[in-house]
């Protein structure tokens, strides 16, 4: 691929260039080690590592040109400068027209949240599919385009990644892209040149406040999506959210709601909800869907909504609905052959810990018990560590407190901190067992014919990160074996 750095630069707004825009670029790149001849580097300043010193090496390596918010001290004649406002700003609107605008040439919709992202994201491609379209995907869990699947390394990539994958969903065929939006995202600009044919507000509850710092500063994230889509795309939000409103206070999107409390565009009910299933109705229409829980509710009724607002049948989309089946790690039950049921949930917040309790308990109505397993993540928001133990003996019959990712932390530093937020009532139902694997396992041995057994926090991870090393661990692969020796 091949373009004129005059038309690459017409995309952004360039406070100064020094040298000729009548060159050949061959690449686009933020990443100096892949600097070459015709290159175009884009200078970032990261949270650890701020790209502008390593300008001389690229210009070294050949690069033509070079998109910075300061000039070097030293201008090579034979490179282009290119000084910008917002380095991260002007990578996303270059990554857009290096790959030829791929999100208008998509219907992409995008999903954003603290929980139920990847859930509504994975379903909606799914829906796409069934109703005989291509289309990709953008998860965490994994980047799809068409059936080709790719690792996920993170929420939302970077602006450079995300255009390469809708430019590869273009050249594949696909007719609609779905991604999960980050509050990341949407404050490092990764989002900025897309063009969305739709927005999805799914909650918020506290998340990310190593990052963000305060709720406050978390909501604008998120709203600064919905204040990017355009007028042709829809803003659907979940009205029964205190900040659903105002997500869509200052949007030029259409506005839809829906919800299971209030009048909404799409209105949803629970019948009937079960372990395997639930029954359900969607604007006046009874089905049978194979997910359990409200929370799992609201992500389908989402999915139901922006369906229709995309312009697929009705009747269709209701069929297509009992189709569907859970994403991975997302309330994924498993069976033990002693009468007991595990269920694995990448449960990692407060409220998402309330949520699948709140749907266990109500499906075992008191006829079995429950026994939690989780922990809190390390180098992350510490204040959420005491509020997810305390919610977890408040709807638990027995906790065991373990490891999650400690990454660089003391393991035993974080159940001490979550430690905090027991009362001496709760002390004699928790036990603290540092290796994951071990506190799976306690639980199972814990557990009677009927219980279950609720491993929350990793999901679809099959890694566990310690000290900057990733080793491999899958909460289901440790259950599946339990089982095997159960038999």
């Amino acid at each position: 691929m091949e373009k004129q750095l005059k038309d690459l630069i017409a995309a952004i707004d360039a406070k100064r260039v020094v040298g000729s825009l009548d060159k050949r670029i061959v690449e686009v790149t933020n990443d100096s080690r892949q600097a070459r001849e015709g290159s175009l580097f884009i200078a970032v300043r990261g949270a650890v590592v701020d790209a502008h010193q390593f300008i001389p090496a690229v210009v070294a390596a050949g690069a033509a040109a070079v998109v910075c918010e300061e000039l070097p001290a030293t201008l090579d004649e034979a490179v282009t400068y290119v000084q910008v406002p917002n380095s991260t700003q002007a990578e996303a609107l270059l990554a857009d027209a290096w790959y030829d605008h791929p999100s208008s040439q998509l219907k992409l919709v995008g999903v954003t949240g603290t929980n139920g992202k990847t859930t509504t994201a994975t379903l909606l491609y799914e829906m796409a599919r069934l109703m005989g379209y291509k289309a990709g995907l953008l998860s965490t869990v994994k980047n799809v385009v068409d059936r080709t699947e790719y690792p996920a390394k993170q929420t939302t990539p970077g602006s450079l990644e995300i255009n390469r994958f809708l430019h590869e969903m273009v050249q594949a065929g696909c007719d609609y892209a779905f991604m999960e939006v980050s509050s990341h995202a949407c404050v490092q600009y990764r989002i900025d040149g897309l063009h969305f044919a739709g927005g999805i507000f799914t909650n918020l509850t506290r998340d990310h406040l190593d990052f963000h710092k305060t709720v406050e500063n978390y909501i604008k994230a998120k709203k600064r999506f919905f204040d990017l889509l355009p007028p042709d795309a829809f803003a659907l939000v979940n009205a029964d959210d205190k900040q659903g409103s105002v997500m869509v206070q200052n949007t030029k999107a259409r506005s839809y709601t829906y919800s299971l409390r209030a009048m909404a565009d799409f209105k949803g009910r629970v019948i009937e909800d079960r372990l395997d299933g639930m029954t359900v109705n969607f604007n006046g229409q009874e089905l049978e869907v194979r997910f359990t829980g409200r929370f799992n509710v609201y992500n389908l009724l989402s999915v139901y909504g922006a369906s229709l607002l995309l312009g697929f049948p009705k009747d269709e989309v209701l069929v297509k609905m009992s189709l569907l089946v859970p994403v991975a790690g997302r309330f994924q039950t498993m069976t033990s052959p002693r009468g007991y049921t595990a269920v694995v949930d990448y449960a990692h917040t407060p409220d998402a810990l309330v949520n699948v309790l709140s749907t266990i308990a109500e499906v075992l109505n008191g006829k079995g018990r429950i026994i939690t397993v989780c922990g809190a993540g390390g180098n992350r928001d510490k204040g959420k560590r005491p509020m997810m133990a305390a919610e977890a003996a408040r709807r638990s019959d027995q906790v065991i407190l373990t490891s999650d990712n400690p990454r660089f932390e003391d393991p035993e530093a974080i159940l001490a901190d979550m430690e905090a937020g027991l009362t001496p009532d709760d002390r004699p139902r928790v036990l603290k067992i540092t290796d994951r694997a071990s506190a799976i396992a306690t639980a199972c041995q814990l557990a009677k014919p009927g219980d279950v057994v609720l491993v929350a926090g990793k999901g679809h991870e099959n890694y566990q990160e310690v000290k900057g090393v990733k080793h491999h661990f899958d909460d289901r692969e440790v259950l599946q074996h339990i089982f095997d020796n159960e038999k």
